[in-house]
């Protein structure tokens, strides 16, 4: 009677131990695959981002030949696009991590404040804004920062999928046990939100 008890405490204890390891192998598995969904959405929004720094170097040259004399305007505008590459940099190599998030988050917002007051000086200048380059780079722009926008939604989605999965009990004890940290979210500084809902605007 006592060999079947011990048989039967020892085939319970096999079948929980087997439970318990794989649910840690699961739930490592499913920490695994939502922080590779969060890192592709990120990539979507290095794609859109780069392309609107392509689109920057066209616009100044544009606007150059137009509105010469306003070269600190211009200059800001550069220096704006290389900051904003460097940021996009850093989180790149780390997405998620809450610094390079934070250095990508206020450098875009700069970038888009200088675009912004350069299309606004634009406004002044009738011939620039019926040049036909100038409205191709307008729409260009245009749909380039929806893109943007939209891959900044689905990344800060996958994020929040994964944080929910390292903070909720069970799954943090394997998330905080095998280096799965908590990613950040890609927020717009809140004294930039409106010039960025509102910026570059490039209608013409």
């Amino acid at each position: 009677m006592l060999a079947m008890i011990l048989t039967a405490l020892l085939l319970l204890v096999i079948v929980v131990v087997i439970g318990v390891v794989v649910w840690g192998i699961t739930t490592y598995n499913g920490l695994v695959a939502t922080r590779n969904t969060f890192r592709n959405a990120f990539a979507q929004i290095d794609v859109q981002l780069q392309r609107r720094f392509d689109l920057i170097p066209n616009l100044v040259e544009t606007v150059k030949r137009y509105m010469s004399h306003e070269r600190e305007t211009l200059e800001a505008v550069v220096a704006a696009r290389s900051a904003a590459q460097s940021g996009l940099a850093a989180a790149k190599a780390n997405p998620g991590d809450p610094s390079a998030m934070a250095q990508l988050a206020a450098s875009q917002g700069q970038l888009n404040g200088v675009l912004g007051r350069l299309l606004a000086v634009a406004e002044a200048y009738p011939d620039l804004k019926a040049n036909q380059n100038m409205m191709q780079l307008s729409e260009e722009l245009t749909s380039t920062e929806n893109k943007v926008a939209f891959a900044r939604q689905a990344f800060n989605d996958a994020v929040m999928v994964y944080n929910t999965k390292c903070e909720i009990f069970p799954s943090s004890l394997i998330a905080r046990n095998f280096g799965f940290n908590v990613a950040s979210l890609l927020e717009i500084p809140a004294e930039k939100q409106e010039q960025v809902r509102e910026a570059p605007k490039v209608q013409f």
